[in-house]
């Protein structure tokens, strides 16, 4: 049995940085145990909880981070990136881990930043640690991961008998204009 965080080399890196942190680096994010039950249907819906990866709080009211099994690839660490909100909120993020390891770094997540000097020491640290492990520039992308996923994970909602999630999503796609293809 192996001592690691997650099967993801990426995850496990950040983990690692996480085990050195005594503040945030990112405001309301915290990672928790991987793949530990989402909780987030109700009634639980097996058939969504098989393929959705949760793996941090997003905010500091219960959102939550999970990666989205689209497809059985090898490749975790490329898997769609979902936000699970503690109000129901859902959408897809990020693209994949890079993507959302370079989002935390955004100033207006939403999430107020703390004032304290530990915190903006480990922030700058968090940089640092993400510019060593993933390059100094974040991915570039032609379209959104909602633009690009969006409609593809609705129609995985309603094959899993997720109507009311997937009238969520629906209604994001609307907003962002997204059109179905």
């Amino acid at each position: 049995m192996s001592d690691a965080y997650s099967p993801i080399p990426e995850l496990n890196l950040l983990k690692a940085f996480d085990d050195t942190c005594t503040d945030f680096y990112s405001p309301g994010f915290e990672l928790r145990a991987y793949n530990h039950g989402v909780g987030w249907t109700e009634p639980d819906n097996p058939d969504f909880e098989d393929r959705v990866i949760p793996f941090a709080q997003a905010t500091s009211s219960g959102s939550l981070y999970a990666l989205w099994r689209c497809d059985d690839r090898a490749d975790l660490a490329t898997l769609p990136v979902l936000f699970l909100g503690d109000e129901g909120d859902l959408y897809i993020t990020a693209h994949d881990l890079r993507e959302l390891f370079w989002d935390l770094l955004d100033e207006d997540s939403g999430e107020p930043a703390p004032p304290r000097e530990e915190y903006r020491a480990t922030r700058q640290a968090y940089h640092t640690w993400l510019e060593r492990n993933f390059g100094p520039t974040p991915p570039a992308y032609d379209r959104s991961p909602m633009e690009e996923h969006g409609w593809r994970f609705v129609d995985w909602l309603l094959s899993v008998g997720e109507r009311d999630t997937a009238d969520i999503v629906i209604e994001s796609l609307e907003l962002l204009e997204v059109p179905r293809p």
